[in-house]
């Protein structure tokens, strides 16, 4: 894989980017769940701008942080020791939103479980990363596909009609997780062509993203299976 491209799919598939990516789905698709009116109106921006900058734009500036106070030595962060700071880092932050979110009357279920499953996938890759090394891009992938999937299976799959940016358009669940699982896959790939990880690293975050996602809804929806 050209390295150019491997460094894009590693970009638009950072893990901390996963939840944004399940709350654009959902509003996008059901914007009723959250109480709005539709994907693009004023109060859905500033929910995405909430939970952007909350499970991103923060939590990434402060793992940027480290590297100036030589708490890291590169943002690539190859060394699994030098991962735990940012992984407490976050899921602080995680936790943060999750208990927000639980306290909020118009945020569906469905989406407070994906940000638990996040936070139960970056705890589970600190414990593994004490022993051995993990892909967290490949956690979060395996989250967003796990996600999808519970999106699907709780909305009855098939095509809904979403109504985005004054449009209705025909959206198929099915054809979404079929992206979702390829993209995956390429992220994975783009791993391993930039000497980032070995491909059991991709194998121990697939797993430990997906069953952590599953995990949360057991716990906070066991009415989904």
């Amino acid at each position: 894989m050209n390295r150019t491209l491997a460094q894009f799919l590693s970009f638009i598939g950072h893990p901390l980017l996963i939840l944004t990516y399940a709350f654009v789905l959902l509003i996008a698709v059901n914007p009723y769940e959250f109480g709005l009116r539709g994907f693009g109106d004023r109060q859905s921006v500033l929910l995405l701008m909430q939970i952007f900058s909350t499970t991103f734009l923060i939590p990434g500036l402060g793992v940027a942080l480290m590297k100036p106070l030589g708490l890291i030595q590169s943002l690539e962060m190859r060394d699994k020791q030098e991962r735990i700071g940012p992984y407490i880092i976050t899921g602080i932050f995680y936790l943060w939103m999750f208990v927000n979110l639980l306290h909020d009357d118009h945020s569906p279920v469905l989406y407070a479980t994906f940000v638990l499953g996040a936070a139960i996938g970056l705890f589970f890759d600190f414990f593994l990363n004490i022993f051995t090394k993990i892909s967290a891009h490949a956690t979060g992938m395996g989250g967003l596909v796990a996600m999808v999937l519970l999106t699907s299976v709780a909305w009855g799959g098939g095509v809904l009609e979403a109504p985005i940016l004054g449009q209705t358009l025909a959206v198929s669940l099915n054809a979404l997780l079929a992206f979702t699982i390829i993209l995956a896959g390429l992220v994975g790939m783009a791993r391993l062509a930039l000497g980032a990880h070995v491909p059991i690293d991709l194998y121990r975050g697939y797993g430990v993203g997906f069953g952590a996602v599953l995990l949360a809804a057991a716990i906070l929806d066991p009415g989904i299976f």
